[in-house]
């Protein structure tokens, strides 16, 4: 039987780079997709989008929502700087767990803390994007 933890978990970041998680879910330049397991990550593709600037004050807020959330299809986690509250209910009903992190930090990192936690004990939200039980609220800083 093989082990959940290596049952790939495919992450989205938001990034301006394609290196840093540095980006606002709204003007983020782009999503760096990856699949992660315990054991391996493979990056998938980066999906771009128009530039948008970061104030959050867009004329037509949901004509950029809209295609963001539908490029996280396949996703379970999304890691952002920001994320607005419609913007992050829009992608809780899409599947996906947002994680908001407080500073930038390089895309490597993430991947190899999301491995760190697959090879751990996952927290609630992580076990139930792996089908491994159900989720409860639980600190994103903890990750």
């Amino acid at each position: 039987m093989t082990d959940p933890a290596d049952t790939p978990l495919k992450i989205a970041i938001a990034t301006n780079d394609l290196e840093t998680l540095n980006a606002h879910f709204g003007s983020a330049r782009s999503f760096a997709i990856w699949e992660v397991s315990a054991s391996a990550a493979r990056f998938v593709e980066a999906i771009g989008f128009e530039a948008t600037a970061q104030s959050g004050k867009h004329d037509d807020l949901d004509d950029k929502i809209t295609p963001k959330v539908a490029a996280l299809e396949g996703c379970a986690l999304l890691f952002v700087l920001a994320i607005g509250g419609p913007a992050a209910a829009k992608v809780v009903r899409a599947g996906v767990h947002p994680i908001k992190r407080k500073d930038p930090e390089s895309i490597a990192s993430v991947v190899e803390q999301v491995q760190v936690m697959l090879r751990g004990n996952p927290p609630p939200f992580l076990r139930k994007a792996l089908g491994r039980g159900a989720a409860s609220f639980v600190e994103e800083d903890a990750i």
